[in-house]
């Protein structure tokens, strides 16, 4: 069956926002104008079509990243719904690393938020196009024009206004269209879906010109054509300035800004026809580059159809009617359900059973997928999040994602032999749908350790655990992740005899231990020349240093950013082995952990506090008592903005004395930033806690 759409006609696109921007909202009102959803669903009634897990409805924020599909205007849209609180970055990540585009969803009375700023340098690191949608401009305090500045001052963004308000907070009616020069008015009646053409109000005309002017000029510089017609004073037709504008965002050129209120119903089809008119077709974008397994060649996988099939896992999920899901982009070639497909980054073969089309949470089963689709595939067992999936008789790496190491964690003890059991199965699961969760084992405790990316984000697996898998446990309190480094440069000349007749055991090691660059990670080289030690037995001494690496002398954390360097050493003829090498080093490592002047290192998180003037006092007054450095204080309509850098340690139970200090009006945000030495004394207390 050939596709229903042609390739040039898709629009694969997420939408990306801080948490309460109104982006689930967003989505739904895009879903039921384009005909996908009959009823609107409210997010504060708990009901919104693309929050479907039960922790996302009860709380109100969007976790999951759910593919849904619809159309407009002829052409087929392929949302893919981000979750916008800091915890979940891990999703938005894996999302913009699959969209062709983007729709930016700013409140209008609070402008760029720290995750908006989060998600917008992560979509600049993909190259992600974009167009700003200012909502909730029914608020009171919206201001539409404050919006466009704090693009350009906080992340500095190229905003073109491709709108006007009319009117604002409970007055807000309708929007002037700079391209059409025409004034939209919603009617208030029919949820919506009825607006129509005016002539743009008298107290708006200037401003609209005005607006108008710095829109044309931004487009006409993209084409040298429009440009000197422009110069000749010939203005671009309609045709000519969308046409430019796509140019625009195709190459982030500048950002072109639109404005509504998604829960009043008003600016949406607007919205839907900039995303068709402006974001790209995946044949707009470059091409996905990856690297031939059978050559280590670097190649490229063209959008279409008569190219090898190959596709990226970009998340997989547990769903209680089919079993795992697997969601993947398509971006060359053509696949059909029951074929047999190479995961080329684990290099097995897995078989492609139902293909799903999916629409938040029902779903349409499909025979085949081309190029540009975004489908969800049933059935795959060694895929993870990241993999290729490639055609068997030519194999391919995509490019690969990168997630970034835990910053906490906690311990969990099942309360009966048939919880544990449960427990196994539903840790495997949850880790495979999200790689920034990890789980281990304490060796000596025997404590399973659950890790993640903050308190939230830990929270909702524990939930999950309890509500969809059943199982009943006792949680440990969270516990930070430290680290522990050399501090000096030290050279440690060990040797390892042992004689207990017959064959003994010898090596002899001298190795140079010294800190690496902070967040550098780990690294072993050998100098050796003339063969002190022979090469077979290098491996050993690797492995010896790295079964060091995971338990430090200070509190048993793991040890980063360590350079080994292996300078001289000595063997025997008969006793010396692999094993003999891996104990001398793992020695000489321990001795060097003594020497080096070890230190604790302890993730420090960048923290916004956004609250009314009243309690500016109280805020920094508690985040200094935290350890925390105040880095400086902004205003943001008529609230305070305060940044500082606060240890992780000092931030368990933050919210809730935030909140009763604030009487619940003051919130914040926290990401991690980096890790850095822990003081003496706070040392001193950590060391003999883990003791």
């Amino acid at each position: 069956m050939p596709r229903s759409h042609p390739i040039e006609d898709y629009r694969n696109f997420g939408i990306m926002a801080h948490i309460d921007a109104g982006k689930t909202t967003t989505t739904e009102r895009i879903l039921y104008y384009s005909g996908k959803s009959h009823k609107i669903g409210e997010v504060h009634e708990g009901a919104a079509t693309m929050d479907w897990m039960e922790q996302e409805q009860e709380r109100g924020i969007t976790i999951t990243s759910a593919a849904t599909t619809t159309f407009w205007n002829g052409k087929r849209l392929n949302i893919i719904d981000t979750p916008g609180h800091v915890d979940f970055t891990i999703e938005v990540e894996r999302s913009l690393r699959v969209l062709d585009g983007a729709v930016c969803v700013l409140d209008g009375n609070q402008g760029v938020e720290p995750q908006t700023e989060t998600v917008w340098r992560q979509a600049d690191k993909y190259h992600v196009p974009r167009v700003v949608f200012v909502n909730k401009m029914d608020k009171i305090g919206a201001d539409f024009y404050r919006c466009v500045d704090d693009i350009v001052t906080k992340v500095g963004g190229k905003p073109i206004c491709m709108q006007l308000p009319i009117g604002s907070e409970n007055q807000f009616k309708g929007i002037v269209d700079l391209v059409r020069m025409k004034a939209v008015v919603w009617d208030d009646e029919g949820l919506g879906a009825k607006y129509h053409d005016e002539e743009i109000p008298a107290d708006l005309v200037e401003k609209a010109k005005e607006y108008r002017t710095t829109l044309v000029e931004a487009a006409v510089e993209l084409d040298d054509d429009a440009m000197a017609a422009y110069l000749d004073g010939q203005e671009p037709s309609e045709e000519v300035l969308k046409r430019l504008v796509r140019k625009a965002v195709r190459y982030t050129a500048f950002h072109p800004v639109f404005c509504g209120s998604a829960f009043k119903n008003k600016g949406v089809q607007p919205l839907l026809d900039a995303v068709v008119d402006y974001l790209p077709s995946p044949l707009d974008r470059e091409a996905i580059k990856g690297v031939d397994m059978n050559t280590g060649a670097e190649l490229v996988r063209n959008p279409s159809d008569s190219e090898p099939f190959s596709m990226l896992a970009f998340k997989i999920m547990d769903d209680p009617f089919v079993g795992t899901i697997t969601f993947c982009r398509v971006y060359s070639g053509k696949i059909d359900s029951g074929t047999t497909v190479l995961n080329s980054t684990k290099d097995k073969k897995e078989r492609v059973g139902r293909m799903l089309l999916m629409h938040a949470n029902n779903r349409e089963d499909i025979k085949e997928a081309f190029a540009g689709d975004i489908v969800a595939l049933a059935g795959l067992k060694e895929t993870r999040t990241g993999d290729t999936l490639c055609d068997t008789l030519k194999p391919a790496i995509l490019e690969r994602m990168e997630f970034p190491e835990p910053v906490i964690e906690i311990a969990i003890e099942p309360k009966s032999k048939a919880d544990q059991e449960k427990l196994g199965i539903a840790l495997s699961k949850l880790a495979a749908e999200d790689p920034s969760f990890r789980v281990s084992t304490d060796q000596e405790s025997g404590q399973t350790i659950l890790k993640g990316m903050g308190e939230l984000h830990l929270d909702i697996k524990v939930d999950i655990l309890k509500r969809t898998y059943k199982v009943d446990a006792n949680i440990g309190a969270p516990q930070v992740a430290y680290r522990e480094r050399l501090t000096k440069r030290v050279e440690i000349d060990y040797t390892h005899k042992k004689q207990t007749g017959g064959t003994g055991q010898f090596a002899r090691v001298i190795i140079i231990f010294e800190p690496n660059e902070p967040g550098s990670g780990n690294a072993f080289e050998s100098k050796i020349v003339g063969g002190s030690v022979p090469k077979e037995y290098i491996p050993g001494v690797e492995k010896g240093i790295n079964s060091v690496m995971g338990s430090g002398i200070l509190a048993g954390f793991p040890v980063v950013d360590v350079k080994a360097t292996l300078i001289d050493g000595g063997f025997h003829d008969v006793d010396s082995s692999v094993l003999a090498f891996e104990i001398a080093s793992r020695a000489a490592f321990r001795e060097a952990l003594q020497k080096g002047g070890s230190v604790l290192l302890e993730p420090i998180m960048k923290v916004e506090v956004v609250t009314p003037e009243d309690y500016t006092g109280s805020v920094i007054g508690d985040l200094n008592s935290r350890r925390g450095q105040i880095q400086g204080q902004d205003m943001r309509g008529n609230a305070v903005v305060i940044d500082a850098m606060v240890p992780l340690a000092n931030m368990f139970g933050y919210v809730n004395q935030l909140r009763s200090f604030s009487q619940g009006r003051a919130n914040y945000t926290m990401q991690f930033d980096h890790y850095d030495q822990v003081p003496e004394a706070e040392s001193k207390k950590v060391q003999a806690k883990y003791a």
